[in-house]
């Protein structure tokens, strides 16, 4: 399928981010069997504009200012692209979903914001910094997801973020190391002054009884997220409902393990394994 003015073939775009989505996992497949099948191809070129702003923000030896030259040219394509003749096949499908599907621009430039941010800003004094954070790196994702399953209630779009929020939360959790070796703290400066962490002890992988307080303070607080957040399953319904209930649980597990392993972040990666995905997956049905 040809733009009648422009070289860009649309479902070549949607096939090659389908084909990009498949190769990725995150903490579960991004194109699961339990998407429905009308949105597969949509979900899957929102995960191309995502993963692409993520690696100018993130992959390669390039400077920061570079970084924010790359992504201030990709969000300028973005302008570009929807009030004129998108420049390729990637571009092309997305402009179909945004208009097809009625999806709101400002969940986008948002994404965009949140990629240029982490570039500039590695620390946050205080939750409510790394609040914002969340509201532009992983509440309009779930915002994304729900307006292409034509649920757009207020109710619903607030209970999505506090489900996006707590994920994002949980896999700074996860990622503490990895986000320390690429210069970033998402822990909030005054809650690790208050249980005496220090930078040092994430330099040194120190798992001591502070940064363990410190984590296990944070667990409660994003247990309570993703316990509020849970009613937005009321507003689903058939396999979406269940790829959402699949989500949260994974989240949720994620803390079970990081509970297990005593708040020790450093010693191993809580991560999911594929037996604990096809566990979480029978319990988002029969519970």
């Amino acid at each position: 399928m040809l733009n009648s003015n422009t070289n860009t073939d649309i479902k070549a775009g949607y096939n090659e981010a389908y084909n990009l989505a498949k190769m990725h996992y995150e903490n579960f497949p991004v194109v699961s069997f339990l998407l429905p099948k009308k949105i597969r191809k949509d979900v899957a070129i929102v995960y191309w504009f995502a993963r692409t702003a993520d690696d100018f923000a993130d992959e390669g030896n390039f400077e920061d200012s570079e970084r924010i030259t790359k992504l201030t040219a990709f969000e300028d394509s973005l302008k570009h692209l929807l009030s004129n003749e998108p420049g390729n096949n990637f571009e092309a499908a997305l402009k179909n979903t945004i208009i097809s599907k009625n999806l709101s621009h400002d969940n986008f430039f948002n994404l965009l914001k949140a990629f240029k941010q982490d570039v500039i800003k590695s620390r946050y004094k205080n939750y409510n910094e790394v609040l914002d954070y969340c509201s532009c790196s992983a509440n309009p994702i779930g915002r994304i997801l729900l307006e292409l399953t034509g649920v757009k209630e207020e109710r619903a779009y607030y209970l999505s973020d506090k489900i996006c929020t707590a994920l994002q939360l949980t896999n700074f959790i996860q990622d503490t190391e990895i986000d320390f070796g690429k210069g970033r703290i998402y822990y909030p400066q005054d809650e690790m002054e208050k249980f005496g962490v220090s930078e040092k002890m994430f330099e040194m992988s120190e798992n001591n009884l502070n940064l363990k307080m410190l984590i296990e303070f944070s667990v409660g607080r994003i247990q309570s997220l993703f316990n509020e957040g849970k009613d937005l399953l009321e507003f689903l319904s058939g396999r979406f409902k269940y790829e959402i209930h699949w989500t949260i649980k994974g989240g949720e597990e994620i803390l079970n393990k990081i509970r297990g392993a005593d708040f020790d972040v450093f010693t191993t990666r809580p991560a999911l394994t594929g037996s604990d995905r096809i566990k979480i997956l029978f319990k988002s049905f029969f519970s």
